[in-house]
């Protein structure tokens, strides 16, 4: 690939992944699942789809991006709420993207969609331990007791139904930006691997599927959340 060529793949990924992160902005307007002071909305999934086709520098850049937007917009926690957003994206972002980028197939897909929820439960843990009771002038075993009845939980089927919105609009998304030669310059045209309805596709929205309905499972039945629509539940 020559440097026109080179130079021409960037500015399409910073499209992408700008084109991304406002949509990911946009989903904190359309959907909320609100458990306790906690509130669950989906723009990690579109934050780690644009990661996935850009690469790992994104998975990254994309989460400030989006942290700083909210904090500057529509935040009402402030230092602490930039903080702990930009943990959470980053966290469910980079290694899915890492993992992802060391090859570029369906078994690493899959990796890494489980690796972002493992990541995230488990960084969002360890956040919440050290970041919580400095901004909230609380105590660390305060923190700890709400752990096992709703930290854990909520990020945990906050991970998963994310991943299962992954699972779902990745092969999609990113099958269309290839035809439309945003993401690559060689023709695409028999290529059996960027069929949107092959079988892994089909495998692919079976786990988003089972993703979210477990995610759902948890926070309806286990921690009575509360869904509202174009609007944050306070």
């Amino acid at each position: 690939m020559n440097t026109t060529a080179k130079n021409i793949l960037k500015l399409k990924k910073l499209a992408i992944a700008a084109m991304f992160s406002a949509l990911a902005y946009a989903a904190t307007f359309v959907v909320h699942i609100g458990v306790q002071f906690l509130t669950l909305d989906f723009k990690d999934a579109l934050l780690l789809i644009g990661a996935m086709i850009c690469g790992p520098v994104y998975a990254l850049i994309m989460p400030i991006i989006v942290a700083l937007i909210e904090f500057v917009t529509i935040s009402d926690t402030g230092v602490y709420g930039l903080i702990m957003n930009f943990i959470s994206s980053a966290a469910f972002c980079i290694p899915a993207t890492i993992v992802y980028s060391r090859k570029r197939n369906f078994t690493f897909a899959i990796v890494g969609i489980c690796t972002a929820v493992v990541s995230t439960t488990s960084v969002m843990m360890l956040a919440n331990l050290i970041v919580t009771p400095y901004f909230m002038h609380t105590d660390v075993a305060t923190v700890v007791g709400l752990i096992p009845v709703l930290l854990l939980p909520f990020n945990l089927a906050k991970s998963i139904m994310n991943a299962g919105i992954v699972a779902a609009l990745y092969k999609p998304v990113s099958t269309a930006l290839k035809r439309a030669r945003i993401t690559e310059f060689q023709s695409l045209e028999n290529s059996r691997e960027n069929k949107v309805f092959s079988k892994k596709s089909i495998v692919m929205l079976v786990l988003s599927v089972l993703l979210i309905a477990a995610g759902l499972v948890i926070l309806f039945i286990f921690l009575n959340g509360k869904i509202s629509f174009g609007k944050t539940i306070g």
